[in-house]
């Protein structure tokens, strides 16, 4: 695992800021001693017994500490936050808040914009990120080795990106959740006892999972193995095809998505 080098400054210790914090040091990205970390009600029990770490209420103390800055905050509260950070490389995981948004929150001409989930915790959370016009190869090296404590990550060349994928990976469990939900009730209408398919679900989509995630293959590849079987899953798949289950998906995606535009904006 790459160390970040510098100090490194967190504002916001939520459930995704306290999942990114607990990623670096769980990975030793970063020492607790060069970690500084925001929050209004002071240290949170995920992360207070660990020795080292350095706590403020004041966001420019920690501002002026750190060369690195990542803003975990609700966006509506971020939107209205106001920091001298110039010549800090400051990134964001704010839903919705815009480079341009970031550079007047915080002073800074080197900004990144990204998404991650609160499994970053454990070490699986989609990080995608977004530089700003001044960020150097220096910075993304910063950036690459916050979001691979994280999990996965990738540079996405366009910033619109990030809203597709704040709708897409940012809710975790979320849109997987729902559709194991709808395999759950299922089972359980046929019979089977709660706690058996709660676990059985939870197999599948476990296995699922790491099946995708290992493979370079795309996830409709799958799919087309198993409709060319022409077994029992394949009667299944050409029936949620038939039912539009595609356009379906799509139409929550994207009113997730058009959701990011908005979030923030109408308490601000």
């Amino acid at each position: 695992m790459d160390k970040m080098t510098g100090t490194f400054g967190l504002v916001g210790c939520g459930q995704l800021g306290a999942a990114i914090a607990s990623a670096l040091l769980r990975a030793g990205a970063v020492d607790p001693a060069r970690m500084w970390i925001a929050n209004r009600s002071g240290p949170v029990p995920a992360l207070a017994a660990t020795p080292g770490l350095n706590w403020t209420a004041d966001i420019q103390t920690l501002a002026d500490a750190c060369d690195t800055i990542l803003l975990a905050l609700p966006p509506a509260i971020g939107r209205k936050l106001r920091f001298e950070g110039a010549g800090r490389l400051v990134v964001s995981v704010m839903a919705g808040v815009s480079v341009a948004e970031l550079g007047a929150i915080s002073g800074a001409a080197r900004v990144v914009r990204a998404m991650s989930s609160p499994a970053a915790a454990i070490g699986m959370a989609y990080s995608p990120w977004f530089a700003g016009e001044g960020v150097s190869e220096h910075d993304r090296a910063i950036v690459r080795a916050l979001f691979s404590a994280c999990g996965a990550s990738d540079e996405v060349p366009d910033e619109s990106q990030i809203d597709v994928f704040t709708a897409i990976t940012g809710p975790v469990p979320g849109f997987v959740a729902a559709f194991a939900a709808s395999v759950q009730d299922y089972a359980q209408a046929q019979g089977v006892a709660p706690d058996v398919a709660r676990r059985a679900v939870g197999q599948l989509f476990h296995a699922a999972g790491a099946l995708l995630a290992g493979s370079e293959r795309p996830a409709a590849y799958f799919v087309a193995e198993m409709v060319d079987y022409a077994g029992t899953t394949a009667a299944g798949l050409e029936a949620l095809r038939a039912a539009g289950l595609t356009e379906i998906v799509a139409q929550g995606l994207e009113a997730a998505r058009l959701r990011c535009l908005t979030i923030g904006r109408e308490e601000g």
